[in-house]
């Protein structure tokens, strides 16, 4: 009896056990936006917390500022050559590297949030986002891991009440809507976000676009222009990634896999949800503190970004054709959703 017992009681203790835990990962990742810019930099710091709290402290992630380990516009390379194993950026920063990679980022006229996440996670969006880094070449694995709604269109010296008015402005423009106001006379170059209000105040830029009203007070641009412009027709969602060296997530365990891949997908929701709840505090702000006039582009000059942003789609598709199967593919899907979203959806008043 007293041998039973005592096997009973082993066998309790084994049960009782902790499971042997899964081998450790450490996921040093440089970032390409502060963690001080609210839905742009603050959901990656969340998404580390919950790693480590899900796996049991057996995957954790240690976040690194923009530029204090590898340069913005470097952690893709760095990520793809095991420099660094993982990093958090966005796919519109590699335009020059892959023509197609803006179209996982932001598109013009493009995507709100919600049809842009359907279509990646229900539509083909997710398998032609990894296959365009493989078919570049590139040994990163990704993740999408943070979503905001619509930007602001621009912050200007001046305002801006047709074409001409464009033409010769050296702005400071992101991804896809930069070949568009190109087309319209703008220079254009792409500043990561800590170098705008330097670039402004030398008079380096005469205006800017960055992100959405609470993040782009953070940059205070409405210390030096004061008209800003809506809707942000060129980007009315943008998608942020975490790029994990295939090497490294190749080897990961299923456990952690899942942990990173299910943390992403509630930071999607989470980044959704902040960036939505704080701009009207900023718009509030900018009008009553700031002096600055919010301002909406007319029906003409959507208009013509509208047409201009159609003729850079077809010029872009015809020069690259993993660009034309990307886009006819979202083309489709949007297709598609179009019919759900005029039927079920209240019209704007």
């Amino acid at each position: 009896m007293k041998k039973t017992l005592t096997s009973l009681a082993v066998a309790a203790s084994l049960m009782a056990a902790p499971a042997v835990a899964a081998d450790k990962l450490l996921l040093k990742t440089p970032i390409a936006f502060s963690t001080e810019l609210p839905g742009l930099g603050s959901p990656i710091p969340r998404v580390a917390e919950q790693l480590d709290l899900m796996s049991g402290g057996t995957l954790k992630m240690k976040v690194y500022e923009p530029g204090k380990l590898v340069p913005p516009f470097e952690i893709l390379d760095a990520v793809s050559t095991g420099k660094i194993n993982s990093g958090y950026t966005t796919a519109g920063y590699w335009a020059g590297k892959i023509p197609a990679a803006p179209l996982f980022s932001a598109v013009p006229f493009g995507p709100e949030a919600g049809e842009y996440m359907a279509w990646l996670y229900y539509g083909n969006g997710m398998s032609l986002y990894q296959e365009m880094y493989d078919q570049a070449g590139y040994n990163v694995h990704v993740i999408p891991c943070a979503v905001i709604a619509p930007e602001t269109s621009g912050w200007f010296a001046t305002e801006i009440n047709s074409p001409e008015d464009l033409s010769g402005l050296k702005m400071r423009f992101f991804g896809l809507g930069g070949k568009v106001m190109q087309k319209l006379g703008v220079a254009t170059s792409l500043l990561p976000g800590g170098e705008i209000f330097p670039a402004l105040e030398k008079g380096a830029i005469d205006a800017t676009e960055f992100s959405m009203p609470a993040i782009d007070a953070r940059l205070g641009f409405h210390k030096l222009v004061k008209f800003n412009y809506f809707p942000g027709w060129h980007q009315q969602a943008t998608v942020f990634e975490l790029m994990i060296n295939k090497d490294v997530w190749n080897e990961t365990s299923e456990q952690h896999k899942a942990i990173i891949e299910n943390a992403c997908k509630a930071s999607m929701a989470d980044s959704f949800a902040e960036g939505e709840a704080i701009q009207h505090a900023a718009l509030i702000d900018n009008v009553e503190n700031n002096g600055v006039t919010i301002k909406q582009w007319s029906p003409e000059m959507l208009g013509t970004f509208r047409a201009t942003w159609d003729e850079v789609a077809a010029e872009e598709a015809a020069n690259d054709a993993f660009f034309a199967k990307v886009l006819s593919d979202m083309n489709e899907f949007r297709d598609g959703y179009d019919l759900w979203k005029t039927n079920a959806f209240l019209p704007r008043q």
